[in-house]
């Protein structure tokens, strides 16, 4: 394949990759799904919570398992499964009555959290292979469409909610939509073959070169490398500031004097930011290197925190919208850094395996929410959260300052 149609082909990817990482994303919309569960069937907010930490542990539990399916079955195969696995989750779940938190975790968290989990790192190892010079705008590209997805069909399963449809109805649709979109995936993305001719990676100079050895790390040799758990450590600590200010944002919001619709408004413009912070990240990676994206997300997150632990501090409400904006596009960062990084550091020959385990970073931050939202609770405001947030966030800027080798 020449290189002006192989350029062609890859842009098409891109696009079914962002496409179907759209629609994936969907189960990041939680906040949203669960109202039903809460209003309708009465299930305990606990519970509720507990379901959404259970599906980051299935979702980064099947990026284990997707790089070992797809060298047994295939990468079509591995992905019409992984379209089955999270379609059918979301159809399963239409059909709880009250006192089913079991049968959620079950449907939700474990079936639909599982083939999510398959398709991520999938579709994301699989479009990066072709752009081996532009590593961070696809993985920012792809990380937009996964991050969008709370806004664009998390407000539409709002809206549905709220009709004739009724949620369970809401969820079929969602859930045989989802499994079409990632079935029909399988379809059209597959890895460039050695007849397809690609840009070879760019060479970056001065500053943002950084000089080490390219090599292909496996799993177990990355795990075994102290700067992987620097790396791991640092994205805990990004991804729990964002992962703990989304799961409290609207009661935030209100607890500053915003009024409700505002509040509301405020978690898409969060989610928005989350979006724009992903694909700026790529871009920031490819033109300034590994270093500058990855101290620059840790300063952004710093400033995120402490922003908004002032404007809960003095109540201030338009403080309190740039600390949430900033929340967003910090969080935001890090799925991009994750991915970017992983590549960079530990090679493409086992990216995919690599990057599942990458992406456990998202389970631990998941359990910091929760810590988050326990000192909320016992505390009776947002102080002390934050004042936890701001010192991870002064972590991970630390150990970004100490990452320099594989």
């Amino acid at each position: 394949m020449n290189t002006t149609k192989s350029l062609s082909v890859r842009w098409l990817m891109l696009a079914v990759g962002v496409v179907t990482m759209l629609f994936a994303g969907i189960i990041y919309a939680w906040s949203i799904l669960k109202v039903p569960f809460a209003i309708e069937l009465g299930f305990a907010a606990d519970a509720l919570a507990l379901n959404f930490t259970l599906t980051m542990c299935f979702f980064c539990l099947g990026g284990l398992v997707s790089s070992w399916m797809v060298k047994k079955l295939g990468t079509k195969i591995t992905v019409i499964i992984s379209g089955i696995l999270a379609g059918l989750g979301f159809v399963l779940t239409s059909f709880i009555g009250e006192g089913g938190a079991l049968l959620l975790y079950i449907t939700y968290a474990v079936v639909s959290g599982l083939g999510i989990g398959i398709a991520y790192i999938v579709i994301i190892s699989t479009v990066n292979s072709w752009f081996p010079d532009r590593k961070g705008l696809s993985s920012g590209a792809l990380m937009m469409g996964f991050g969008a997805s709370s806004l664009i069909l998390g407000n539409l399963a709002d809206m549905m909610f709220k009709t004739n449809f009724g949620w369970r109805n809401t969820y079929i649709i969602l859930g045989i939509a989802l499994g079409i979109v990632i079935t029909l995936s399988a379809f059209f993305i597959k890895r460039p073959d050695d007849s397809v001719t690609l840009p070879a990676p760019k060479k970056s100079g001065g500053a943002k070169s950084e000089d080490f050895e390219i090599k292909d790390y496996k799993p177990t040799e990355m795990i075994r490398r102290f700067t992987f758990w620097r790396a791991f450590v640092c994205l805990i600590c990004i991804t729990a500031v964002g992962s703990s200010v989304i799961s409290f944002a609207r009661d935030l919001a209100l607890s500053v004097g915003a009024e409700a619709a505002l509040a509301t408004t405020l978690v898409g413009v969060l989610a928005v930011c989350n979006g724009l912070g992903r694909i700026i990240t790529g871009a920031v990676f490819d033109s300034m290197g590994r270093r500058f994206t990855m101290i620059a997300a840790s300063i952004l997150t710093i400033i995120a925190a402490g922003v908004t632990l002032l404007a809960v501090s003095i109540s201030n409400l338009p403080l309190c919208i740039i600390g949430l904006c900033l929340t967003g596009m910090s969080y935001g960062t890090s799925p991009t850094v994750a991915s970017a990084f992983t590549s960079a550091f530990y090679g493409t020959k086992h990216f995919a395996a690599n990057l599942g385990v990458m992406n456990f970073n998202l389970m631990c931050a998941s359990f910091v929410a929760t810590l988050s939202s326990t000192l909320m609770s016992s505390s009776g405001g947002y102080t002390l959260p934050f004042m936890l947030l701001l010192a991870l966030s002064v972590i991970s800027l630390v150990l970004n300052l100490t990452i320099r080798r594989p």
